[in-house]
């Protein structure tokens, strides 16, 4: 039978995960404060971050140039006007020729291209640096994912590193005055009440730390999502975590090197290479435009026999043919540098399916093995609990001192602390796997969310 003293130190402990048990430890958050979801506070991030809100405004940036590309094959029309006050002075005998005019001239052209290839080409690299953009915003919005993610579960995570160590203080306190009242009737020595003194100390200053950084990771949290106050719901335990699917790591470096952003990214910048290489070598070739124009001019007449002002309207239709001929070697160099910045490009693709292939592989692994570590802290902390209890027994008959006592509790605390980081970095590694997949989206944290339970 166990004394009243151990007993409350395994209750304390055993009972660290219990919801009543966190409501009523963790005091640092605001007490009006409510509770939100992954989800909810995800939708906060979108549209407070500004990392993620300035890729969206790049893209919509991108857009817009893509579009201007595309005026390069329309028609192109010009009104232009004139209007001069002159003053001429002549050395004509006695000033004859001397006097003031004014004239005024308005012209309408317009152009279109007949063959250019250069603009055409032009157009099709919008596009492909269009979808570049699309998949740079993607990559953006999985940061944001994961970003968010972390940091709740950061919270969380410093939660329950307070709640063990006020689990273990009330624990080491009640040990604490055990040994006290042992030593006052005689039947402990000294020993034991400065062992249990050295290790409340030490766990009051535990406490200090887990508050503090507790309040940092709620800050950052609050920065992150643009509200204050944040209480993230709790993940219960015991919880089933979600393995990945499909288990086979060959599956999913296959997707991540079709479907990851900086792999389209990627191969959208050696097309726009190769499409450059093009219109260097269209750049040596002629052009052809259709152009139209009509000018009106006023001007005074220059004609003795008809004097006063006279008006003049032209209207022209026809094509411009160009054709470079010689330009310095120019246009022979233009093509050398494009051809250079292609095999770039090339080389960019592969080092971007490389290192996509390996960041997979290592984000796969690492879930798997977060998996087996959960399911060996899990085992560990039932073996921690009955070793706190063996040694609790042991105390009251005699085998065993107050400092196995203390160390049995510490351990069990810290396989908690272990178990329920692991679950955590379990949830969010799941999510890296997909984002170095680079097929994160945010239905994906749905699932995650389901898990979760409000306070």
């Amino acid at each position: 039978m166990l004394s009243p003293v151990s007993s409350s130190l395994g209750r304390a402990v055993k009972g660290a995960w219990h919801p009543a048990w966190i409501a009523a430890l963790l005091s640092l958050g605001s007490v009006g404060a409510q509770a939100q979801s992954l989800q909810a506070l995800l939708e906060s991030a979108r549209g407070y971050d500004a990392a993620y809100l300035a890729a969206k405004a790049q893209f919509e940036a991108n857009r817009a140039k893509a579009e201007q590309a595309r005026s390069r094959v329309l028609p192109t029309v010009g009104l232009s006007a004139e209007a001069f006050v002159n003053r001429r002075d002549s050395s004509a005998p006695g000033g004859a020729l001397d006097d003031t005019f004014n004239n005024q001239t308005f012209k309408l052209g317009a152009s279109h291209p007949l063959y250019r290839p250069g603009n055409r080409l032009e157009v099709e690299q919008a596009e492909r640096s269009l979808a570049a953009a699309e998949a740079q915003l993607q990559a953006a919005e999985q940061d944001l994912i994961v970003r968010v993610s972390q940091a709740y579960f950061d919270v969380l995570g410093a939660e329950d590193t307070l709640t063990f160590v006020r689990a273990q203080k009330a624990a080491v306190s009640e040990q604490l005055a055990a040994a006290q009242r042992n030593f006052e009737v005689g039947t402990a020595t000294i020993t034991d009440t400065r062992e249990a003194q050295a290790r409340f100390d030490l766990v009051v200053a535990q406490e200090i730390a887990a508050e503090n950084d507790l309040r940092v990771k709620k800050l950052a949290l609050d920065q992150l999502v643009g509200k204050t106050g944040t209480e993230p719901w709790r993940l219960p335990a015991p919880v089933t975590l979600p393995a990945p699917t499909p288990d086979d790591v060959d599956a999913w470096v296959r997707r991540a090197t079709a479907e990851h952003p900086s792999v389209r990214a990627a191969q959208a910048a050696l097309d726009i290479a190769r499409l450059e290489v093009r219109k260097a070598e269209a750049a040596k070739g002629p052009t052809l435009d259709a152009v139209a124009q009509y000018q009106w001019a006023r001007a005074p007449s220059s004609v003795a026999a008809m004097p006063g002002y006279l008006r003049n309207q032209t209207a022209s239709i026809g094509v411009q043919f160009n054709l470079p001929l010689y330009t310095g070697g120019a246009l022979d160099n233009r093509v050398k540098e494009t051809v250079a910045l292609e095999d770039k490009a090339r080389n960019d693709v592969e080092g971007a399916l490389r290192a996509v292939s390996q960041a997979t592989r290592a984000a796969f692994f690492g879930v798997r093995s977060g998996l087996g570590q959960v399911r060996a802290l899990e085992a560990a902390e039932a073996s921690s609990q009955s070793a706190l209890e063996a040694n609790q027994l042991g105390y009251q008959v005699g085998v065993r001192i107050n400092i196995d006592v203390l160390n049995a509790q510490s351990q069990l605390y810290q396989t908690k602390a272990q178990l329920a980081k692991a679950r955590y970095d379990v949830l969010v590694g799941g999510l890296r796997l997909r984002q170095a997949a680079g097929v994160l989206k945010a239905e994906d944290i749905q699932p995650i969310n389901a898990l979760l339970q409000p306070r």
